[in-house]
């Protein structure tokens, strides 16, 4: 009852915090998306690289995020900026590992079938790669959007907007309904996030015949 009665009582300082949580989280996940992908598409055609990549990668990953934050704060300071640039870091791996791992396990006869018939490399990556790889493309999509969501609670830390925000003054203030008033909201955000996106993931198996 006490954290509904925040809600309500504080009702514009949450919507402000929850569409400054949306902005940062969507910014976040178009330039992980965006860039994960496309890396993941050049280093199936690279694989030699592919190793080096996914290995830089995953030892970043293994930043506590809170250390990310103060590393890039002496390069981009304090605020909104550096919270998308390191969320959108951490968003890359679920991104590139899935995109790399789908485009390099479609069925092998089918790219010979393809090749068979005089169809070139580009058209090849476009039409059936892409296409066929694409639920994989997608349940890493929806991965890295729901950590983004989640991980976004501390971008108040360093200056910048969101839910976080709430909790950390609820943490300043010893006000424990705040924290998690502001808590319960991201996780909100974050199920409906999923929800949504799982219903495009089945949408998207259902094109392609996959159960």
């Amino acid at each position: 009852m006490h954290i509904i009665q925040i809600l309500w009582d504080r009702r514009d300082f949450f919507l402000t915090c929850l569409l400054e949580h949306i902005r940062i989280s969507l910014t976040a996940a178009v330039c992980a998306g965006v860039i994960g992908i496309l890396t993941g598409i050049l280093i199936s055609r690279h694989k030699r690289a592919a190793g080096i990549v996914l290995g830089i990668i995953n030892v970043v990953y293994t930043i506590p995020s809170i250390s990310l934050l103060g590393l890039l704060i002496p390069l981009t300071g304090i605020g909104d900026k550096t919270a998308v640039i390191a969320l959108t870091v951490y968003g890359l791996l679920p991104i590139v590992r899935n995109t790399y791992t789908g485009l390099t396990n479609v069925d092998a006869s089918i790219l010979e079938v393809s090749e068979g018939l005089g169809t070139n490399q580009r058209q090849i990556m476009t039409r059936i790669r892409i296409p066929m790889a694409l639920p994989v493309i997608i349940s890493g999509f929806r991965n890295m959007v729901v950590m983004i969501i989640a991980m976004s609670g501390i971008a108040s830390f360093i200056g910048a907007g969101g839910l976080g925000a709430a909790i950390y003054r609820g943490i300043t203030t010893y006000n424990m309904t705040l924290t998690a008033a502001g808590s319960i909201l991201i996780a909100v955000f974050a199920l409906l996030s999923d929800w949504m996106l799982s219903k495009a993931e089945r949408m998207v198996n259902r094109r392609y015949g996959i159960e």
